[in-house]
């Protein structure tokens, strides 16, 4: 990826919804151009899709948060397993870095996400976790 391929997903963090003609004027290149980089970054697998954030998705979740969980020895497949299990998890990411996973976590109340929070610390093999509430979103992606 180069500069502008890189000033074009940039733009379409910005508005993923803008036309080509926007795009184009944005980055001060043609209609083509930017309907070529688009195909080639789609193709590469740079890009993988569009997603939407509805009020619907809001309000079903008004009590939103990511929790990094930390994981003693190899019992990360085990843990995985569990945590699909539970109906609050909307997603169980596994990463590399400091934590051996993230889960996004949505609940109707405050209450029931602690309820969340402890079932997963009492998970046999977590060691550690930190987890943030998710206070607004802007955009997706």
């Amino acid at each position: 990826m180069d500069k502008m391929d890189n000033a074009l997903l940039a733009a379409l963090r910005h508005d993923a919804r803008a036309s080509l003609s926007d795009l184009a004027a944005r980055l001060g290149v043609s209609r083509a151009t930017v309907r070529t980089r688009l195909e080639r970054l789609k193709t590469r697998g740079e890009i993988v899709g569009f997603s939407v954030i509805t009020a619907a998705d809001v309000a079903r979740d008004p009590v939103r948060g990511l929790m990094m969980i930390g994981i003693e020895g190899r019992g990360a497949e085990r843990i995985k397993r569990q945590l699909a299990a539970m109906s609050e998890l909307r997603a169980v990411h596994s990463t590399n870095g400091r934590w051996d996973l993230i889960v996004e976590i949505g609940t109707a109340t405050l209450g029931q996400f602690d309820l969340v929070l402890d079932r997963i610390r009492r998970l046999d093999g977590v060691i550690a976790s930190e987890t943030s509430l998710l206070l607004s979103t802007q955009k997706a992606g």
